[in-house]
């Protein structure tokens, strides 16, 4: 069984561009390559889940998010790492869908695919749904500051099992703690 950080994407790995449509637009945090590549070396999985209603409300569509997630894998890959997955959900909120954000369909067909043991795992995320998502699903969760995480850390929707300043401080946490 493998472990993985499962990531959310804007304001996590990135800023959040709301509704982000244009991949030069992709501006990740600074240290937050190096950090996963440390990661990653340690045989973590490194996945991605995000919400992206931005496709169903038609403000992007499905080639756009493909450009994007393609122009972050090759800066990934650029900075020497390999992102092994990004799975997403298009649906509006008001879909009732098992994919989105706090539901765990992402997740649970993420741990099948990469055989991940959740237990092992984390969730790192700005939002109160990452938090949740996690916690449905039985993954240990890192609210990072990043985004909307100080907002998010402000209200009652934060219960993480750790904060941390960002995703670099979040992978130094982890690392420390294995």
């Amino acid at each position: 069984m493998n472990r993985a950080l499962i990531m959310d994407r804007d304001g996590t790995l990135m800023r959040d561009s709301h509704y982000l449509r244009d991949p030069g637009g992709i501006r990740i945090y600074p240290g937050t390559l190096p950090a996963l590549k440390k990661l990653q070396k340690r045989g973590w999985k490194l996945i991605v889940g995000t919400n992206q209603s931005g496709v169903s409300r038609g403000d992007l569509t499905l080639a756009t998010l493909k450009r994007i997630h393609d122009r972050f894998r090759d800066i990934c890959r650029r900075g020497g790492l390999r992102i092994d997955d990004i799975f997403f959900c298009p649906h509006h909120p008001d879909a009732g869908c098992a994919c989105r954000k706090p539901a765990t369909g992402m997740l649970e067909k993420a741990a099948r695919k990469y055989r991940l043991d959740l237990e092992r795992s984390f969730v790192v995320g700005d939002k109160g749904c990452d938090m949740e998502w996690g916690r449905r699903a039985g993954v240990r969760t890192i609210l990072v500051l990043t985004g909307k995480g100080r907002r998010t850390l402000r209200s009652s929707k934060s219960r993480a099992d750790h904060v941390a300043r960002s995703l670099k401080h979040a992978a130094d946490w982890i690392l420390s703690h294995e």
